[in-house]
């Protein structure tokens, strides 16, 4: 289960990191806030975007889902942005990678 949670934050911090590298690529944003039930429930992350929102990234391990919310700083009012099962994304073992490619690094290692 820890492995799979690790995925799952993996996966979760590298989807944020992409949204808010295409509104300012000039900026780094922390995230803060990680909360989980004890239970293994819930994972909720919150970080302030771009544009002024608070974005809510809400976890689910169990059914590997992510799902991301806006909240406007001046309504309040909660938008869902996007949610999306991550259990195919885990099971791939490279995508935009860079050179070396994790089948090199396998085939060198295996060569000695």
């Amino acid at each position: 289960m820890s492995r799979a949670l690790v995925g799952v934050l993996a996966v979760a911090g590298l989807l944020m990191v992409a949204c808010w590298s295409f509104s300012a690529p000039e900026k780094v944003f922390a995230q803060h806030g990680l909360r989980q039930t004890d239970d293994g429930g819930l994972i909720a992350l919150s970080a302030q975007s771009p544009n002024g929102h608070q974005q809510l990234t809400v976890v689910d391990p169990a059914q590997r889902v992510i799902a991301v919310y806006h909240v406007d700083p001046t309504s309040g009012e909660l938008s869902l942005r996007s949610v999306r099962n991550i259990q195919w994304d885990l099971r791939m073992t490279q995508f935009n990678g860079s050179t070396p490619l994790p089948q090199e690094i396998r085939t060198l290692l295996q060569q000695n």
